[in-house]
């Protein structure tokens, strides 16, 4: 392999490493302005927007020792997005942007070593942010102790008003 296609291999390899998750995306038709957007938006969940070549993707997914991805994903332009802590948020920020602008389209992915289908990927989107599932979570644990605490208080007021 030639020492340029190499380097490349091995900058891709770095963000799949560095990431637990990738979501690709077909960019045909989308503007400068619209990948700035979309870059802009990604930036703030931490996560990387990047033009790569399917042949260099294809050979770097496989050095990763992640599942090979489907030939239908490693067909026309393709977008890689990697990084951040928070895949449900760039999943909704990718699935949101080609519903507006119908030029972006979401192939698949992979997340934490399994490979992701176009249709689970917009499942991912419509998930909360790990801050809302532990949001939830923390909601459930309290109201059963709330609703104690107000049973405990009912009783009390109860019996001052006998007394």
């Amino acid at each position: 392999m030639r020492a340029e296609k190499q380097f490349l291999v091995d900058e891709v390899a770095a963000q799949l490493a560095a990431s637990n998750y990738l979501l690709l995306a077909n960019f045909t038709g989308v503007t400068v302005e619209n990948a700035t957007k979309v870059r802009e938006q990604l930036r703030a969940h931490g996560a990387e927007y990047h033009v790569v070549k399917n042949s260099i993707l294809n050979i770097a997914v496989k050095d990763a020792k992640l599942p090979e991805l489907p030939r239908e994903a490693l067909t026309g332009h393709t977008a890689l997005v990697t990084g951040g802590n928070n895949p449900t948020g760039v999943a909704k920020v990718l699935v949101t942007f080609f519903k507006d602008f119908s030029k972006l389209e979401v192939k698949g992915g992979i997340l934490d070593a399994k490979l992701l289908s176009k249709a689970e990927v917009e499942s991912l989107s419509k998930l909360p942010s790990l801050d809302g599932i532990r949001a939830q979570l923390l909601s459930l644990l309290s109201t059963p102790a709330s609703s104690f605490v107000r049973v405990l208080d009912a009783k009390r007021q109860a019996a001052e008003k006998a007394a």
